[in-house]
């Protein structure tokens, strides 16, 4: 399914925007549902611009600083479990 087909799947017509029924330009960055220009916001801090949906706005904001802490934390947290059994062993292991 493209990004602008409608929800019913059936290809027929334009997407419509979620919030007001318009013809929408694209979909939401974070929910995916289609948007017009109206009912979209631009999102701050990143190095390319997203458009979110009004909904996801009010609920999470127009900042991708959470997303780029999943993102860290996708990375670090695997590291730091990996130095503390590292640790544990060379503790445990007598030499």
């Amino acid at each position: 399914m493209t990004q602008l087909e409608a929800h019913d799947g059936n290809g027929g017509g334009d997407a419509r925007c979620v919030r007001c029924g318009r013809t929408a330009v694209g979909p939401c960055a974070r929910c995916h549902c289609p948007v017009c220009g109206d009912c979209s916001v631009l999102t701050e801090g990143g190095v390319r611009t997203y458009a979110i949906c009004l909904g996801c706005d009010r609920s999470v904001g127009r900042s991708l600083g959470a997303s780029w802490l999943v993102v860290i934390g996708w990375i670090a947290v695997p590291l730091i479990a990996l130095l503390v059994a590292v640790l544990a062993l060379a503790w445990l292991v007598p030499r």
